[in-house]
């Protein structure tokens, strides 16, 4: 991850790399599961691969292995006779080592 393709050098502090975990029913399978123990987050979209595993492992104290992104596009809405989009967001599935676990509840 020496290629780092993020367009600023602002140093962002873990709080705000990792928004928010991502509570799905995928999720807390993936989560669940030994075979992949591996969480989801929504994440800052100026953060890279190095920044979001710092930021976990910082935040929750535990060892990550593998770090995948995907930036998601936001969809049109409509209110009455206004259209709008949602954001543009950035998500994170972050695999940890079989040892580590993350509590959210």
């Amino acid at each position: 991850m020496a290629n780092d393709p993020t367009p600023t050098k602002l140093k962002l502090e873990p709080h705000q790399i990792v928004l928010r975990p991502l509570v799905t029913e995928k999720s807390f399978h993936q989560a669940e599961t030994e075979r992949f123990n591996s969480y989801a987050f929504e994440v800052n979209r100026l953060a890279g691969k190095d920044d979001i595993r710092r930021a976990v492992e910082a935040l929750f104290d535990v060892r990550v292995i593998r770090v995948n992104t995907a930036n998601r596009k936001g969809k049109p809405r409509r209110t009455r006779f206004r259209r709008g989009w949602t954001k543009d967001w950035k998500k994170a599935i972050v695999k940890l080592h079989s040892e580590d676990r993350i509590s959210f509840f």
